[in-house]
């Protein structure tokens, strides 16, 4: 029987995958794996031939009789024929090394995980020890893709160089930036590389146990991890005698968050992991001396544990020749807002703003000209046009007062109005804003009042004034970042798009 593989990632789900699988099921083998992430042919299913799989998108159930009519069990069909998926443009260009299973493995499959160069890090860094681990990761230039880009090796060193006792990893899922979907995908749709991941942290700086937090708008990720740990438990790769060796014992257990944004940050994330209010902690001391439960503890991204495996497999060397200056490796980025080909593009550092957008993304879906994009979530900078030559990578953005966060990339067309988008940060900052500290918690309802005043034209000069002298205090006074970088996005609205601010001056004088 023909073997078709249809997505369970839930942005296929939202266009009607389970009603295509449902479809097809009586005359093909289905297999169900994660989406390749190009959205804009959800569902994208692919058939399976001798000479490999042949994609097929965007499938609606409607669509089903006239391509098994069609020949689609051969893949013969010529309509929604996208050939080869490797060979499609926005594929072809990628560099997949942690997405690399991602729409091609089934998602709770051992057997396929191990096919495609799975748990082969994790026996690479049994083999060299925890000490030549932690090396290998430092010397990959691998940094924290959550948004701080902190090198992920000096952080495992530091937890490792604390006293023998109890030491956990914790897997920050909790992916709460608009426009950013790539822990989702990995959990959705490769689960068993984040658990690797995690396995070797443990190894590599003496924990027993992780855990893991997400989000809880995530049921499907949710689900499908939980099932992923149950199957590990079950192999021996999880548990007392991680694989038949008793002093490699790690276990991992999923929790779930309640919707904070603030939990993001990494001390939120341990108080709420600790059955407290999310609130921040001051630092020091750092969680790699005092983090979970008083214990040494490593924090990462998701996306950070997930690429371990790969930087132990195919050695330091080879993800450190990838990217550009500190910014070594690939990143996922993640296409989305108003775009014709919104996705997960997987590649090394160093590709423009504007080749993102323009020629991958494929510009916007309204057809009208792009004004703004922002880039690291509601803390990021809007950036226009003009600086669209600005290549992807840390100091490349932090240079231009903007960040990369975790990857998120959101595009605006000229319709946009920034002076509202201002307003709006100030408006997230204040209801996701923790309260413990007061730059935080009321000058993000200030922000919002003066705002207000200069849209509705009063004492516009004095009050922009303000809103820049609101927003240096925010930077520099506030306890975390989400009140210390919330002024990005603010700021370059006013920088780049000032026109926007002087509505209420137009309305005062009509």
């Amino acid at each position: 029987m023909t073997r078709i593989y249809v997505p369970r990632d839930a942005a296929a789900l939202a266009v009607g995958a389970d009603d295509v699988a449902a479809a097809l099921a009586p005359h093909a083998e289905i297999v169900r794996t994660g989406s390749r992430g190009l959205f804009w042919l959800e569902p994208m299913i692919e058939v399976a031939t001798k000479a490999g799989r042949i994609a097929y998108g965007p499938v609606s159930p409607a669509d089903i009789p006239a391509l098994l009519a069609d020949g689609l069990l051969t893949a013969s069909a010529p309509n929604l024929r996208l050939g080869v998926p490797e060979q499609i443009p926005f594929l072809a260009r990628q560099t997949r090394l942690t997405f690399a299973r991602c729409g091609i493995v089934d998602p709770l499959s051992l057997d396929d995980y191990r096919a495609h160069g799975g748990f082969a890090g994790l026996d690479a860094a049994r083999a060299i020890g925890p000490a030549a681990t932690v090396e290998a990761v430092t010397a990959s230039g691998l940094r924290g893709r959550g948004g701080a880009g902190f090198p992920t090796g000096i952080k495992w060193k530091t937890v490792a160089d604390t006293p023998p006792g109890r030491k956990f990893i914790v897997c920050n899922a909790d992916e709460g930036d608009s426009g950013t979907y790539a822990d989702r995908m990995l959990l959705e749709g490769d689960p068993f590389s984040l658990i690797e991941g995690m396995a070797i942290a443990g190894l590599a700086v003496g924990a027993t146990k992780g855990y893991v937090y997400t989000r809880s708008e995530y049921p499907q990720a949710i689900a499908t991890f939980d099932q992923a740990l149950a199957i590990a438990r079950a192999a021996g790769l999880l548990g007392p005698r991680a694989q038949g060796a008793p002093e490699q014992t790690f276990d991992i257990e999923q929790r779930q968050g309640a919707g904070a944004y603030v939990c993001g940050e990494e001390t939120s994330l341990l108080e709420s992991l600790e059955g407290r209010r999310g609130q921040v902690r001051a630092k020091p001391p750092l969680p790699a001396h005092v983090g979970l439960f008083g214990c040494p503890t490593v924090i990462n991204n998701l996306v950070t544990l997930a690429t371990v495996p790969a930087i132990l497999r195919d050695g330091a060397a080879a993800y450190q020749a990838i990217g550009m200056g500190r910014s070594r490796g690939t990143m996922p980025i993640q296409l989305a807002g108003n775009l014709r080909h919104a996705g997960l593009f997987e590649a090394g550092f160093g590709l423009t703003l504007g080749e993102l957008v323009n020629d991958i993304g494929g510009g916007t879906l309204s057809g009208r000209p792009i004004r703004a994009v922002q880039v690291g979530g509601p803390l990021g900078a809007y950036f226009p046009p003009a600086l669209f030559d600005i290549p992807f990578d840390y100091e490349a953005f932090t240079a231009k007062d903007g960040l990369i966060g975790h990857g998120g990339v959101v595009v605006f067309d000229d319709t946009v109005d920034m002076a509202r988008q201002a307003r709006f940060a100030m408006e997230f900052c204040g209801i996701e804003s923790c309260g413990k500290c007061t730059p935080c918690r009321i000058g993000s309802v200030r922000g919002m009042e003066t705002v207000d005043k200069i849209l509705a034209g009063h004492n516009v000069d004095a009050n922009l004034e303000l809103l820049r002298d609101l927003c240096h205090t925010m930077k520099f006074g506030s306890l975390c970042a989400l009140g210390g970088f919330i002024p990005y996005p603010v700021l370059s609205a006013m920088n780049f798009f000032p026109d926007d601010f002087r509505q209420g001056d137009r309305l005062a004088a009509e």
